[in-house]
């Protein structure tokens, strides 16, 4: 929809999956049952088992624990919204709305990617160097680079909403994405938007690098103390505890990278919105299954949970 210079942007309008409308329903409940139902009680039930598993309850549980919190919001910022706006065919969004999108969206990604930093150096510590690790991961200590992380993800998702709905929004209103987020309204901005691009390329960059640059430090150091454990059977434990780690990085950062990588489209593409996917809705519907997958304390901890849910039920 064309708007004059002239005319005040009260709405935008989102990017639907399809102009047909079955395939609208059928996108409609992929998301609300397949992914996100999924993805919500996959990530429910790992916090509930590491708070009635006392066997759990160390720092490598408490930030697996913070992250499933995380990716259960992180996905209900974005899937249930666009289930009910492909249910219902109505893709607008006030501006208000659209600004509230963009900051949870930029901070849960950013306390996420920290918070999986933050999981690299309790992973570094517990292994090479067991001695200290109850001092340095203490309680205390991992409830402090929590907060650390929530703290400068609400500066960080506050700088860049605030700078970009500073901007005028007259060329167009409508959102070549399916949900709001900061490079597609920097694309529909008749403001100049060079600032805004580089504070975003330079921030990414300066978080992303530093992070991933943390993360693959802490595996060197960590691969490199394991590989002189004298007993096997002492490497394979040791790496298992990493591997799910290793997975969820993985997942994150090649999905980001893939994504914005791509050459942006003006007319926003079925194949965009695809990719979009991949990038905000599949990482934190996989992660629940990757950890209770490749984790042995987490499947066993759901095998007694199982059968103490179903003695429960023969008793009653």
């Amino acid at each position: 929809m064309k708007m004059s210079n002239f005319t005040v942007v009260t709405e935008f309008l989102l990017m639907g999956f399809s102009d047909i409308r079955e395939l609208q329903i059928i996108f409609s409940f992929f998301f609300l049952f397949l992914i996100y139902s999924t993805g919500l009680m996959g990530n429910l039930l790992i916090v509930i088992i590491i708070i009635f598993d006392r066997r759990l309850h160390t720092p490598m549980y408490f930030f697996l624990r913070n992250l499933s919190i995380l990716d259960a919001c992180y996905l209900s910022i974005i899937a249930p919204q666009a289930s009910f706006n492909s249910l219902m065919n109505d893709w607008a969004i006030s501006v208000t709305g659209c600004a509230a999108q963009v900051f949870l969206v930029v901070f849960m990604a950013y306390v996420e990617f920290t918070l999986l930093t933050i999981m690299a150096r309790d992973r570094y510590v517990a292994i090479c160097h067991p001695l200290h690790y109850p001092v340095i991961m203490s309680p205390r200590v991992c409830m402090q680079m929590t907060i650390v992380c929530l703290l400068t993800g609400l500066v960080y998702a506050g700088f860049h909403t605030g700078y970009t709905f500073r901007l005028s929004f007259c060329h167009s209103n409508v959102v070549h994405q399916f949900f709001c987020d900061i490079p597609s309204l920097l694309r529909i901005s008749c403001s100049d938007t060079s600032g805004n691009k580089l504070s975003l390329l330079l921030s990414a960059l300066l978080v992303v690098i530093g992070c991933f640059a943390f993360i693959t430090a802490s595996y060197i150091h960590i691969i490199s103390t394991v590989l002189k454990f004298p007993v096997k059977e002492d490497q394979k434990k040791a790496f298992s505890t990493c591997i799910p780690h290793i997975s969820v990085v993985s997942l994150f950062v090649f999905s980001v990278i893939y994504v914005y990588f791509q050459p942006p489209s003006d007319s926003g593409s079925l194949k965009d919105i695809i990719l979009s996917v991949f990038y905000a809705i599949i990482p934190p519907f996989l992660n629940p299954i990757i950890y209770s997958l490749r984790n042995k304390q987490i499947k066993d901890a759901i095998i007694i949970l199982m059968k103490r849910t179903l003695s429960l039920k023969n008793n009653t």
